[in-house]
């Protein structure tokens, strides 16, 4: 379990090499001062953004798959945890999904920051999205796991992975998928809040699922 911001930077830096910490680090900078101006996080968790938001977003790299297909991170915000995978694999696309003009703004000038041309916000509803399939589906605080599921299904194939941090409801948002959804998806304990969980899944999800 990650427990000191000590430990979260070095977890990350084993999943990234020295210019993706680099990025990392001056993305963190940007967010402390961004902060003061718009809520993007919680003030009280920027003593301990490394674990709270950064390794809390690069756990799901090695539970996606990041080298297949798009990586879409839908509500993403202040930028987690999409902005972070884009920051560790530059090479991989990315598109954040954020309705809220302020969180549009900054997540453009966040990029704009870091130079990576991997990611693009789609600065609208996900339902006003053009649909495209997905190698991974990730959110964090988004909707309720059946919700997020419904609306985002258009984008998912048989290969899509999902990563989806649902914190302590993770395991009772599972049991109350229908019986073939329940099978789809398994809880991974999150690294770093030993009460959070991670919902897994790889499959293309419908209705009927």
């Amino acid at each position: 379990m990650i427990a000191s911001e000590e430990q979260a930077r070095a977890y990350v830096g084993s999943l990234c090499d020295e210019e993706a910490m680099d990025r990392l680090s001056l993305l963190v900078g940007d967010l402390v001062e961004e902060n003061q101006q718009q809520n993007l996080v919680a003030k009280a968790t920027l003593e301990t953004v490394w674990q709270r938001h950064i390794a809390d977003s690069a756990q799901l790299l090695p539970l996606g798959s990041p080298t297949e297909g798009t990586w879409l991170d839908l509500g993403s915000g202040a930028g987690f945890p999409g902005l972070v995978i884009a920051a560790m694999r530059p090479e991989a696309p990315v598109v954040l999904v954020e309705s809220r003009k302020r969180r549009v703004e900054w997540l453009n000038r966040a990029l704009a920051r870091t130079g990576l041309s991997n990611c693009r916000v789609e600065g609208r509803r996900l339902e006003q999205v053009e649909r495209f399939a997905a190698g991974t589906i990730s959110a964090r605080a988004f909707a309720p796991l059946d919700r997020l599921l419904s609306l985002s299904a258009r984008f998912s194939t048989g290969a899509t992975s999902w990563v989806l941090p649902k914190g302590r409801s993770a395991e009772q948002e599972v049991q109350g998928l229908p019986r073939a959804g329940r099978a789809m998806f398994h809880v991974e304990q999150s690294l770093t809040d030993p009460e959070a969980g991670i919902v897994v899944g790889r499959g293309q999800w419908s209705e009927k699922s």
